[in-house]
Parts: structure tokens; sequence; C-alpha cells
């Protein structure tokens, strides 16, 4: 027997949910500091062991595989429950995904950045730094991988997941719609209010397509193409403006 709300509750618990909890206390810790928010830093996918690349390394791609143990259990139980197919995160149309996918990365990009520059002079939000890896062979690999795994572990649980269980739970469109995007938005929030207001829109844009579409695949594709534009165009970039 399929119980959405138990089963919501444990998957959130070892992923977005405990992710959300601890950027709340993030988000508290930085307003109690004596430095104004828009003076602090968010440092994202830093080096762990930088002057010992080899083991850096084996700590950032366990950085990438355990983070999907979540997901793999989401896809599991609706397999159990036959509600996989459902979600549309399949290779029938990987071409038109990814193209769709695309499409929405640059829909949203632009107005994104924007929003977090106006965070950022508003005093809102931190200085957002999401890439601080070492320059080694396999930093951009890493990046790569680190923007597949986020794509797939939040567009599989915070919509596919997400959408199915609390439909199944009597949850209306509406609430379903709006719980998901105010969950993106919560567990961004160690990077201050502007990367909560952003992800909040993002994922009342991204739960609504889905909601038409019911495909998450084109999703998960724009997801990894924002962070891969973030993370590589940050580490190519910073180095060479004061932008950031």
């Amino acid at each position: 027997m399929v119980r959405p709300g138990v089963e919501v509750l444990l998957v959130l618990g070892l992923s977005l949910g405990q992710s959300a909890v601890y950027s709340v206390l993030s988000l508290a810790e930085k307003l109690t500091r004596p430095v104004p928010l828009s003076q602090q830093t968010t440092t994202m996918n830093s080096s762990v062991t930088p002057d010992r690349p080899w083991l850096d390394l084996s700590y950032q791609l366990a950085g990438i595989v355990f983070p999907l143990v979540p997901a793999l259990l989401a896809l599991y139980l609706l397999r159990l429950s036959f509600d996989r197919g459902q979600i549309g995160l399949d290779w029938t149309r990987p071409g038109r995904d990814a193209v769709v996918g695309l499409a929405i990365a640059a829909g949203i990009g632009l107005p994104g950045l924007a929003l977090y520059f106006g965070a950022r002079q508003l005093g809102l939000n931190t200085n957002v730094q999401p890439a601080n890896l070492g320059a080694e062979w396999w930093t951009i690999p890493v990046l790569i991988g680190l923007a597949v795994m986020n794509g797939v572990l939040e567009e599989v649980i915070i919509v596919g997941f997400w959408f199915t269980r609390m439909r199944q739970a009597g949850w209306l469109p509406a609430a379903v719609l709006l719980g998901s995007a105010l969950l993106r938005g919560t567990y961004h929030l160690y990077q201050g209010f502007g990367g909560f207001v952003g992800n909040l829109a993002m994922g009342l844009i991204f739960g609504w397509l889905y909601l038409r579409y019911k495909r998450v695949g084109p999703l998960v594709a724009a997801h990894i193409v924002l962070d891969l534009v973030a993370f590589i165009g940050y580490a190519l970039v910073a180095p060479y403006t004061d932008w950031f």
C-alpha cells in the first residue's frame, strides 16, 4: 500500500528537506553576524584537501554519487507503484528534451542573473562563488558531474516525485505547485533572500511546465545547463573580473 505522505517525508528527510533546514540555519547564522549580508561570501563546490589533489578528487566524486541515492530511491518507489513512467524521465525523446531544456535555461538564466545582482545591490544576498575547486585536470569534469547531480536530484525529487505523491495525497495542483516552489526556494536560502526569490520563481515555472507537459526530462536538462553555465562560467571568468 502506497503511503504518499510518509514516502515524501522520508525522501525529503534524506535529501532536499534536510537541505532546507540547514539552509534556514545557515541564513540565521549569516544574519546574526556583525557583517552585512551583502558583504558576506557563500562558497560552493569547494576543495576539501587542496594540497592532496587525488584525495580531493575522491571527496568530489563521493559528493556527486551519494546525493544521487535519494533520487534513485524516489525512482525506485515510483517503480514499485508503477508511477515511474508518469514523470517523463526516459530516453524516448532525448534530443527534444535537450533542446526544450536549453530553451528553458535561456529564458530563465538572464533574468536570474539580473535578480542576483539586484539582490546584491539591495543588500539581500551574499556574494555567491559557485566554483572553488583547484586548477586540476579533473576540475571541469567534476563541475560537470556536480551540475548533472544537481539537475537529477532536484528535478526528480522536488518535481517528479513530489508532484506525483502529493497529488495522490489529495493536494490540489496549485498547492502542490506552491509547495514545490517554496521548498526549492527554502533550500537555497543559504545564499540569501535573492537566492530564495530566484529559486521560488524557477520552481513556479518548472512546476507549471511539469503540470502542463508531464515531463521531468526537459527540466533536468535545463537545470544542468543553468548549473554548467554558473559553475564553469564562474571558474573561467572570475579570475579576470570583479563582478562576482
